[in-house]
């Protein structure tokens, strides 16, 4: 898979993507990550970038002309049109599925947006979509889109030692993940549930599951209602609810 971010701040992301799992990865050849600067692509010497928005009002917007240009280096490389991701507040908040559906994309190109925006002519001639990394506002769009870069990264086969690494965490599987522990045993009083130490494994399936249950329901109820559940799992969020568990 290859993924392109298109930013302001290239060795920002350079020093992200080329790091830990996704730097084994890509150094592998399992992905290819590659970072443009905006700023190459400009066409004043001062390798300006933004402007201020026609009609007035506070801060400055993103130009489309060098934005439009470096897509279209991105293209040339590619031979083909990458999918187009906009990191914007305005977009959908991304989530696991969007990281699992974009995963199984040969190509995809992530703008980093800056200031107070683009200029609305890159989302209308570009994007094919817009994704938020939830609501709230930062200073540019590397943080987010790096974000999104290393979640469908790691979803690619081959980056991750296997599937089960990922099928099982918390929101992949649609439920928070249960609690885990480490060595020693006990920690200052705190003893690791007795269960774990009992090598039933069938008996531990059954307590991570209620355990990871619990724990949605206490802390993400919305889950609930897109996460694939059982007739057990349903009697037992039911009993929960109703008093009879540890919930």
């Amino acid at each position: 898979m290859r993924i392109d971010l298109m930013t302001l701040f290239p060795q920002m992301c350079e020093a992200v993507m080329n790091e830990s799992i996704i730097g084994r990865a890509v150094k592998s050849g399992i992905l290819e990550v590659n970072c443009h600067n905006i700023r190459d692509y400009t066409t004043n010497r001062q390798r300006q970038v933004d402007d201020y928005p026609y009609g007035g009002g506070t801060g400055m917007i993103m130009q489309v002309q060098p934005i439009f240009d470096c897509f279209e280096e991105v293209v040339r490389q590619c031979g083909v049109r990458p999918h187009f991701i906009y990191m914007s507040p305005q977009g959908a908040v991304f989530r696991q599925c969007d990281a699992l559906r974009l995963s199984q994309m040969p190509m995809v190109t992530i703008l980093c947006g800056h200031y107070e925006g683009v200029d609305e002519r890159t989302i209308e001639m570009l994007a094919d979509e817009e994704l938020s990394a939830g609501d709230f506002v930062l200073t540019g769009g590397e943080l987010p889109a790096l974000m999104v870069a290393d979640a469908v990264a790691r979803l690619v086969p081959g980056v991750l030692a296997g599937e089960e690494s990922w099928r099982d965490e918390s929101i992949a599987s649609g439920l928070l993940e249960y609690p885990q522990y480490s060595r020693p045993a006990e920690f200052m009083g705190r003893a690791v549930p007795e269960v774990l130490l009992s090598g039933h494994h069938a008996n531990i399936v059954a307590w991570r599951r209620h355990k990871a249950l619990e724990r949605t329901l206490r802390r993400r109820p919305d889950l609930l209602e897109t996460a694939e559940l059982t007739q057990q799992d349903r009697d037992y969020l039911e009993s929960l609810k109703s008093g009879g568990g540890d919930c």
